[in-house]
């Protein structure tokens, strides 16, 4: 998405740091109509109130970055040459190479007592590209600020610099302006080489303690808060329920919404015109805000590059005005891979809803290859089916995880197969589809794939359940686990007499909130991508109603999860291009991509109908991996239905920070998430939402909750030296005798409800 920015960053890695394309500005002419008190002169009027402008900003955004306007990363290799960087900084070897390269062409003009005298100051100030402050040191803390030449440097050692080699200043250089002006001129040249904040210039900023101590690490403030960045990826959507990849290499994106429509995303952005599936005449979905019926799942076949086939669950009324629950499967068109087939619908397993609500609604493949199901407790509260509620009763399907074998038939006629090892196949009582019981509403659940390396963890399956009206918790599901609904909420009693007589085996969550926190959890994913190290192991998920997102990280000695609040959009560590400040409130479901990098949906205005749904994208600000590790090459796909273009919608903090200093800033949101509240102020204020009645299809039961819906550098051979007059410590350096300067050689960069 930051493919304008490329040829920019091209320019940026020149080997003696050119400035910007000419249509930037120069802040570095020594002539011109207006000064500044520092001795910097300026070619344009408007310049000045632009510098102005700049400073202002430089006070938000002394954070780590690089000269591509990323975030540091830790080299693969250690570097040869810019040691003081070797571990945590903008380069990599190939660019420590470079930068020895450029050194070893400007010493080859120096004698060797310029050598001696000159050497550290050099290889320092080249070095400063490799910096993890490098933007700050360069002014390239976006595409817009202009460019210096050479880093910030503070007033003292700049003094050093110039009082020893200032005739070194030319090789380091090629801006004539800076030549002319500042060779002989020792506090011109240290003034433009100033910065604002002291604190940033070098070499203070690597003395600073505040700044380095947690160096890389997850940035928090004050409170904990994780300071985590979104970009946007999709908008426009009617409240989506999913996004899932059918891991086929081909690294497309399949966005569900609620009504029943799922619309194909290519790997540039772009989605597709005509949609993969429609069947919204045949889903049951209304414009309720909050309703939880609909499309609520699907999942692709663990070989489904070579069979084709994907699953989906959705909610229905038959023919008998009975509301029902249908998981089925399908398979792509046979003559455009873009497309699913509608006509080859083959029913797997049809449940009748009791009630409107608790719906569940997630479809997922283990590392065994088995389809998972996770089926709702039939709605109303306090699970009121029967003697022991349905969640609790084995011999019925709802409340549950199911585990079925897509790829075979039962003997007697159902059109899959009961894995043998399923915990319940030899219980009469029981169903042997059951994997888990007592659950509630799980909704969103999640494999995780495991330590990107070690593997440790990988098939764990996370769970989200909605709690009744005191307690959310998540959940890891194992073989028939007892998750204590309608027993228990949460690590609480609820059916105080089922409590007492209830097992003491029954799983008790990983981690549960109240009603202080958030109202309706959403379960998201255990982060194992590429792109934001740091993040491994987190398990990310959110609550629907309050817009909350949150954290959870193992101890792994002690096996408890802490938790953690996510803070997004801080000004500070998030000025990167593409990153926004805010994104809609209700959290309907997270996912990841085939790359595992980690997104959330959610929407402004929980509606079936309302196209106010958006896609976003977690970003660490504080680590990436390094350059190029995480680059993907997808399976070329033929598209035949129009590519329609991303169109952001959400206003950059880059384009906060640079609008007119006469803009009204926008209001502060009191979440610590920085979640954008587009609700009329009176629908904002109503909670729960009330629902739109729609006479064609039946009220949801009164006093219910609504579930989610959710919603070496090589030394050159010496040439001739010139020698360098000895200098004495109380006069000023002579000029360093030197050739012309060597030429300027390009690198290449490798509402729900109470219930």
């Amino acid at each position: 998405m930051n493919e304008p920015y490329h040829e920019e960053v091209e320019h940026f890695y020149t080997s003696d740091l050119k400035k910007p394309p000419v249509e930037k500005v120069n802040v570095w002419p020594c002539t011109g109509r207006s000064s500044s008190s520092s001795g910097v002169s300026f070619s344009c009027p408007h310049v000045f109130f632009c510098l102005s402008l700049l400073c202002q900003i430089g006070n938000l955004l002394g954070h780590p970055q690089c000269l591509d306007y990323g975030p540091p990363f830790q080299p693969p290799f250690h570097l040869e040459f810019c040691t003081a960087y070797e571990n945590f900084g903008c380069c990599d070897q190939e660019r420590d190479n470079s930068i020895a390269a450029k050194y070893w062409e400007i010493m080859d003009y120096i004698d060797p007592q310029g050598h001696k005298l000159c050497g550290a100051y050099i290889k320092d100030i080249l070095c400063q590209e490799c910096s993890p402050y490098a933007a700050h040191l360069y002014d390239a803390e976006n595409p817009q600020t202009p460019l210096r030449n050479l880093p910030g440097l503070c007033f003292d050692y700049c003094s050093e610099f110039h009082f020893n080699c200032h005739s070194a200043i030319s090789l380091l250089t090629s801006d004539k302006h800076i030549q002319e002006c500042c060779e002989t001129n020792k506090t011109r040249f240290c003034n433009l080489l100033n910065l604002h904040d002291k604190d940033y210039c070098f070499p203070n900023v690597l003395k600073n303690t505040a700044l380095n101590r947690n160096l890389g690490s997850v940035v928090a403030d004050r409170k904990g808060c994780l300071q985590l960045c979104l970009t946007e990826v999709a908008n426009g959507l009617r409240n989506p329920v999913l996004m899932v990849h059918a891991n086929d290499h081909t690294h497309r994106m399949f966005v569900a919404e609620q009504l029943g429509v799922i619309w194909v995303y290519l790997p540039d952005g772009s989605r597709l015109e005509e949609p993969f599936l429609d069947i919204k005449t045949i889903v049951l979905a209304t414009p309720w805000i909050g309703d939880e019926r609909g499309f609520l799942g699907m999942a692709f076949h663990p070989k489904y590059r070579y069979n084709g086939k994907f699953y989906i669950y959705y909610s229905y009324m038959d023919k008998k005005q009975v509301e029902k629950i249908r998981i089925s499967e399908l398979k792509v068109s046979a003559s455009d891979v873009n497309k699913a087939d509608p006509h080859s619908e083959r029913n797997l397993l049809e449940l009748e809803e009791p009630a409107s609500n608790h719906n569940g609604g997630q479809l997922l493949f283990g590392v065994d290859g088995y389809l998972y199901i996770f089926t709702g407790d039939g709605g109303k509260a306090g699970d009121p089916f029967g003697k022991f509620g349905n969640a609790q009763n084995k011999s019925a399907l709802l409340g549950k995880a199911l585990r079925i074998d897509v790829d075979g038939k039962s003997p007697d006629g159902k059109p899959y197969r009961i894995p043998p090892d399923n915990p319940f196949v030899s219980d009469p009582k029981a169903r042997p589809e059951v994997y888990a019981y007592g659950v509630r509403n799980m909704w969103r659940c999640a494999v995780d794939r495991g330590h990107p390396v070690t593997k440790k963890g990988r098939g764990r399956l996370f769970c989200g359940d909605v709690g009744q009206n005191r307690f959310e918790e998540i959940d890891i599901i194992v073989k028939g686990g007892n998750y204590g609904w309608r027993a228990k909420e949460g690590f609480e009693c609820y059916d105080t007499k089922l409590c007492r007589n209830s097992s003491l085996d029954d799983v008790l969550p990983i981690f549960a909130y109240g009603r202080n926190v958030g109202k309706s959890v959403t379960g998201g994913y255990v982060y194992r991508g590429c792109e934001s190290p740091n993040l491994n192991g987190l398990y990310i998920f959110g609550d629907f109603m309050n817009g909350r997102l949150m954290a959870l990280q193992e101890d792994e000695k002690t096996n408890k999860w802490k938790k953690q609040d996510i803070c997004i959009g801080n000004t500070k560590a998030c000025a990167f291009p593409g990153m926004i400040s805010s994104y809609s409130k209700f959290i309907i479901s997270f996912a990841e991509d085939e790359a595992g990098e980690l997104y959330f949906m959610s929407t402004s205005y929980p509606s079936a109908y309302a196209p106010h749904g958006s896609l976003y994208k977690f970003v660490d600000p504080a680590r990436r991996a390094p350059p190029g590790k995480c680059k993907l090459k997808p399976v070329p796909v033929k598209t035949k239905s129009k590519r329609i273009p991303f169109a952001p919608r959400a206003k950059t903090i880059l384009e906060l920070l640079n609008d007119p200093p006469t803009t009204q800033p926008p209001a502060k949101s009191s979440s610590p998430t920085g979640v954008t509240r587009t609700l009329s102020s009176k629908k904002a204020k109503t909670t729960p939402p009330t629902k739109i009645k729609v006479s064609a299809v039946k009220p949801a039961s009164a006093g219910k909750k609504t579930q989610k819906i959710k919603a070496k550098a090589k030394h050159h051979k010496p040439k001739q030296k010139m020698k360098v007059t000895k200098v004495s410590k109380t006069t000023p350096a002579p000029s360093l005798t030197k050739k012309t300067p060597p030429p300027t050689r390009t690198k290449k960069l490798p509402q729900r409800k109470e219930q």
